[in-house]
């Protein structure tokens, strides 16, 4: 779909890097990535030469991971490819509301900080919904449920593209699933980004039909097709 205030959402990883994460920025030139435990992601303009790949593969050192997102310019020959996936971006629609009160939406749902990322990593290494460090709550404010004290179901923000919030880490634990629990985090951030006067977005990978399906039906829409990749370096 069309929509002009979503030109940012092109070069979502710059644009974060370039404003609302530049306190969590490495730079060398024009090329940049997160601090170490933050995210993998890193960037470069949209016409990098092979300078700025340079600067790039220094900047991260030698074998590392350049995990590109969703940035659509190849490195140059000798940078080693690691992955490969098929994504989709969707985008909440200009002038949409929540379908329930803020109140009625954070029912249940607690804040998570710095002394959750224990569990907030034992709960991604059960889930698996993606990328993530001990340090990626920086990144935005993450709410989840917990179960008798457990924590069973999560869900954050990611990146920060002007006028943007991505939600991302979504997940529930195997045994607490269809339970409402991911619908009602999303909900909760997509009120709270929505109060600050930007919009929601988020990334889920092709095949995971289930996930677009839930996404779709709490309002987003599909924006385009992306590709994740990832290379080594040097």
């Amino acid at each position: 779909m069309a929509d002009r205030d979503a030109v940012a959402l092109d070069d979502p990883v710059g644009e974060s890097l370039r404003g609302h994460h530049a306190h969590l920025a490495r730079r060398l030139g024009r090329a940049a990535t997160y601090l170490p435990g933050v995210a993998t992601f890193s960037a470069v303009s949209t016409d990098p030469d092979p300078a700025e790949w340079a600067d790039l593969a220094r900047l991260l050192g030698r074998g590392e991971l350049a995990d590109m997102f969703s940035c659509p310019v190849i490195p140059p020959p000798g940078w080693e490819p690691v992955f490969v996936l098929e994504g989709l971006q969707l985008i909440w629609p200009g002038g949409g509301r929540p379908d329930r009160p803020p109140a009625e939406t954070e029912n249940g749902v607690v804040e998570l900080g710095a002394d959750s990322v224990p569990e907030m990593l034992d709960l991604v290494a059960r889930a698996q919904p993606g990328p993530f460090w001990p340090r990626t709550h920086e990144l935005g404010a993450y709410v989840g449920v917990r179960d008798n004290g457990t924590l069973v179901a999560m869900a954050g923000e990611r990146l920060r593209p002007p006028g943007w919030t991505e939600i991302s880490a979504v997940c529930t634990a195997p045994e607490a699933r269809g339970r409402g629990h991911a619908a009602r985090l999303v909900r909760t951030l997509v009120a709270r980004v929505l109060s600050r006067n930007e919009r929601p977005f988020l990334h889920v990978a092709a095949a995971n039909t289930r996930a677009i399906a839930l996404y779709e039906r709490l309002g987003f829409e599909a924006r385009k097709h992306v590709t994740f990749r990832g290379f080594r370096t040097p």
